[in-house]
């Protein structure tokens, strides 16, 4: 019989890899992803998983953060929903690490290397069928790099199609991401002998403690209801933003070339529509006086962007 517990679920993910006693399955996943010239040997898990973070917070997405023995801070999570502004805030998250290293009389020299590595249920990248994207401070020109300070990881799940067959070949990341995507349909006897790594084996034995707990499983199963009832909400959104959008420029269309009080008419439905557009996409709304110094093709060029984005976001 099958796990049925998605390693990408927030709460399966946490307690597999934010558990001290599962520190050897994070440090696998971390050296995989990393590369780093010195392998991980051991880290220190900063907010160790917690069944009360999940009861008090039941939409927050939960990261795993560490620090190794060379000190270098290492901030790793799962994002099953793509937002706008998504890229922003894992920049950000990752200087915020980096920073928060000092404190108060300390010496710059004693910062060290900060890693924010965000697994993604999807693509952002629509133009690149790269799974693992790795970001450092490099000047463009010389091709210099800013060594030990900050490196972001992007990892877009909705890329990755290995097959089970082709498993025995492969690095260990990408049996990593097989078992991340794939570990629910398999029962615990195959997934152990699927991966004979004993890294993967500790983590497909804690999904398998998951399924076997009463409490967890209520635990994960609420998130994984969350999960699903936030996605068919945005989708809803998105799908009757598009609708709203043409229906606004067909009722805009008929009412072109008319009075000077229909077109401040126009102009107010066009300003409502950009408005309701990027509450959908989850933006800063714009001020009508943001708005208001705009031509009527101006507005009209930036609800057709604010349109595609959607189309490419329910493409997504």
């Amino acid at each position: 019989m099958p796990i049925g517990i998605r390693p990408i679920n927030d709460f399966a993910f946490k307690k597999t890899f934010g558990s001290p006693e599962n520190k050897p399955a994070l440090i696998s996943l971390l050296n995989a992803i990393l590369a780093l010239p010195v392998s991980i040997a051991d880290v220190t898990i900063e907010n160790p998983f917690s069944l009360r973070d999940f009861e008090e917070d039941k939409l927050s997405i939960l990261d795993v953060k560490a620090v190794d023995q060379a000190g270098s801070v290492f901030n790793i999570e799962i994002q099953r929903s793509l937002f706008d502004g998504l890229i922003q805030r894992i920049v950000f998250y990752g200087c915020e690490i980096y920073a928060d290293q000092l404190r108060a009389g300390d010496d710059y020299s004693e910062l060290r290397p900060a890693f924010s590595i965000c697994l993604m249920d999807g693509r952002i990248w629509r133009d690149s069928p790269k799974v693992h994207h790795v970001f450092r401070l490099t000047d463009f020109e010389s091709g210099r790099t800013l060594d030990e300070t900050l490196e972001i990881h992007t990892l877009e799940l909705g890329n990755y199609n290995l097959m089970e067959a082709e498993l025995a070949e492969v690095s260990l990341l990408e049996c990593w991401l097989f078992w991340l995507l794939h570990a629910h349909e398999y029962d615990a006897d195959t997934l152990l002998a699927l991966f004979p790594f004993p890294p993967i084996q500790l983590a497909t034995e804690c999904i398998s403690r998951i399924a076997a707990i009463t409490k967890d499983k209520q635990m994960y199963d609420a998130r994984e209801k969350a999960a699903r009832d936030r996605q068919w909400e945005l989708n809803s959104m998105l799908k009757r933003g598009i609708q709203e959008g043409h229906t606004q420029g067909l009722l805009e269309g008929k009412i072109e070339g008319k009075l000077e009080g229909k077109r401040e008419g126009k102009l107010e439905g066009k300003l409502e529509t950009i408005r309701s557009l990027q509450e959908i996409l989850q933006m800063p709304v714009a001020s009508e006086a943001d708005l208001g110094g705009m031509s009527l093709q101006q507005l009209d060029e930036l609800i057709a962007g604010l349109q595609e984005r959607i189309r490419n976001r329910l493409a997504n």
